[in-house]
C-alpha cells in the first residue's frame, strides 16, 4: 500500500455490509436489536458464509429478522427455534444453522426446546437477546425479569413469593455436556460490541467444527417497557442487569 492509499480519505469511510438490506429497521430507539442485526451481518460476510447460513426466526421483537439480513431465514412458533434448527442442521449438516431468540421466547415459551437441543449438543448458535421483559406484547414479567423490577404485569416490582426468582438460563445451559461455548455479553459500548462479534464468529466456528452447541446471549436494552431513554436505559442496564446477569465467558470447551 502506498502512502497515498494510507492517508487517502476515501480508504477511512465506514462501508455498511451488503447483508444488510436497505430498509428502516422497526426497532424502536435504543433498542438493542439493530446493533446485533449489524453485528449478525458483518461477522456472516466477513467468513464468506453467506450462501450456506440459515437463520431461525421465532416470534418476538425480532421476528421480521428475515427483512433485514439478506440470508436463508426460516419462521418457527413460538419458542420452538430450537427444535426447528435441529431439523435444518440434521438434513443440511454443512450449513451454519443460528437461531435468533429473546429471553420471553428463549427461557419461558422454549425452555424446553432450549434445553433439549443443548443437552444434545446439536451443532447451532443460539443468539440470546435478553432485555429481561416481553418487549414485543406489551412489557410483562418474563423468567428474566429481575426482582423488583417493574412491569405491566407486576406494576409493583417482581416478587419471588409470586414469580419466583430470575432465571440465569445461560447458567444453566452451560452445566450441559452438549454445549461448548456459553458466554454473556452487550452491546451497550464499543467494547462490548467488539466482544459481542467476536463471540458471534466463536460461534459460527464451532459449528463448523461440529463442537456441540453455542449460546452467545446478549444483555440488551428496551428503553418502550422499561419506560426510560436510550442512554437511561443503558445505565440501568449496567447498575442492575449486569451484577444479576455478569458479563463474560461461562463456558469454553
Amino acid at each position: 500500500m502506498t502512502t497515498n492509499e494510507i492517508i487517502n480519505p476515501a480508504n477511512l469511510v465506514a462501508k455498511k455490509t451488503d447483508l444488510l438490506d436497505d430498509r428502516q429497521m422497526h426497532y424502536c430507539p435504543g433498542c438493542s436489536h439493530g446493533t446485533v442485526h449489524k453485528l449478525l451481518a458483518e461477522v456472516i460476510d466477513e467468513m464468506g458464509i453467506q450462501e450456506k447460513t440459515i437463520g431461525v426466526a421465532p416470534v418476538g421483537c425480532a421476528v421480521f429478522a428475515y427483512n433485514y439480513i439478506d440470508i436463508d431465514w426460516q419462521q418457527a412458533a413460538h419458542g420452538r427455534a430450537p427444535a426447528v434448527a435441529t431439523g435444518i442442521q440434521r438434513l443440511l449438516p454443512d450449513r451454519y444453522v443460528f437461531t435468533y431468540q429473546g429471553d420471553g421466547d428463549l427461557a419461558a415459551i422454549g425452555t424446553a426446546e432450549t434445553i433439549h437441543a443443548c443437552n444434545r449438543g446439536e451443532n447451532i448458535l443460539i443468539v440470546f437477546v435478553n432485555n429481561g421483559i416481553y418487549g414485543m406484547t406489551g412489557g410483562q414479567m418474563a423468567p428474566t425479569t429481575l426482582e423488583g423490577m417493574k412491569t405491566s404485569t407486576c406494576p409493583h416490582g417482581r416478587s419471588v413469593e409470586l414469580g419466583g426468582y430470575p432465571l440465569d438460563i445461560s447458567k444453566m445451559l452451560a452445566t450441559l455436556d452438549g454445549t461448548c461455548y456459553v458466554t454473556r455479553q452487550s452491546v451497550h459500548n464499543l467494547a462490548g460490541v467488539r466482544r459481542t462479534k467476536k463471540a458471534l464468529q466463536k460461534g459460527f466456528e464451532n459449528s463448523a467444527q461440529k463442537k456441540g452447541t453455542s449460546i452467545v446471549e446478549i444483555m440488551g436494552t428496551c428503553p418502550s417497557g422499561w419506560k426510560l431513554s436510550p442512554t437511561a436505559s443503558n445505565d440501568w442496564m449496567a447498575d442492575n442487569m449486569f451484577p444479576k446477569f455478569p458479563l463474560g465467558d461461562l463456558k469454553n470447551k
